[in-house]
């Protein structure tokens, strides 16, 4: 028998099967590895931290840095009424025109967001977790101490854009007739359509916060999409609607009375109901147990 032949006849040696002591052994290198994990989505426990940390972040900063950001914010804020007025002006009368210069609305959350500027409704979540995690008196000071002085200067800076385009020719009169039709369409809600309205974009908002806290890289689209549904579904902004109220009234459009008693101190109240009441309460209950596990084996 030759020696090829012998080594047709010989039987294939056995191989020992692989013991499983455990989880199967991965073959990807550490930097892929490294890569899986920071593809995994963070939990809800790590979401809230993010939050409340940026949230006491805010709270200990001084008086001038949030009022000085608050009033850029307003000011920028009315870019949104202004560029949704602007898309309408331009595009032709049609039964999708409106919905497409809805996308405007979403022009002063960008740049306000993106910039970094105080936000008052974008601070109802950030602000009102610490106050939840702590259950002292000194945050919820320091929590309408923050509200108060980022409402403000909202406010301020509304009102100095809703001036500007009210005084100065900014803008051509096709754009300043949209610029009153937004107000006068902002204006049919009743004081308790307003309230309601303010809950879903006080909802939509706190929504937004808690996204932006794990997707990175993604801001863009996640701010446009979501402020676009804020105008898409009619729903009331005490910043943005701000901007257009006050422009109503510097062009005598609406009352003083009007502007506060029908827009603004309901539209105030239900921003706040849907982002801290309803969202702040659900998230901090999503996340209560593994917290206080947490602490408990620390």
């Amino acid at each position: 028998m030759t020696a090829s032949e012998e080594k047709k006849t010989e039987k294939p040696e056995k191989k020992e099967p692989e013991k499983v002591t455990g989880s199967p052994v991965s073959t990807l290198s550490r930097k892929e590895r490294e890569q899986v994990r920071e593809g995994i989505r963070h939990r809800p426990a790590v979401v809230y931290e993010i939050i409340r940390l940026q949230g006491e972040a805010e709270l200990r900063r001084p008086v001038s840095a949030l009022w000085w950001s608050g009033v850029a914010a307003g000011i920028s804020i009315g870019l949104s009424f202004l560029t949704e007025a602007a898309l309408a002006a331009h595009f032709p009368p049609s039964a999708w025109s409106a919905t497409i210069a809805k996308l405007g609305y979403a022009v002063g959350f960008l740049i306000v967001i993106l910039g970094h500027q105080q936000l008052f409704t974008e601070n109802v979540l950030t602000a009102v977790l610490p106050v939840m995690a702590r259950r002292q008196m000194e945050w919820v000071w320091r929590t309408l101490r923050l509200w108060g002085i980022v409402l403000a200067a909202n406010i301020v800076g509304c009102f100095i854009f809703a001036w500007a385009f009210a005084a100065l020719p900014l803008v051509s009169p096709s754009i300043s007739a949209e610029l009153g039709r937004i107000v006068a369409h902002l204006m049919q809600n009743s004081a308790f359509e307003m309230f309601a309205k303010g809950i879903g974009a006080g909802w939509i908002i706190a929504a937004l916060v808690w996204l932006l806290a794990s997707s990175e890289g993604a801001e863009f689209p996640m701010i446009a999409l979501l402020t676009y549904l804020i105008a898409l579904f009619g729903f009331t902004h005490v910043v943005a609607g701000s901007a257009e109220a006050l422009y109503g009234y510097l062009t005598g459009m609406i009352s003083l009375r009007d502007a506060v008693g029908t827009f603004f101190l309901p539209t105030l109240a239900g921003n706040v109901f849907g982002g801290t009441v309803l969202f702040s309460v659900l998230s901090y209950a999503q996340v209560r147990e593994e917290i206080f596990e947490q602490k408990s084996s620390s």
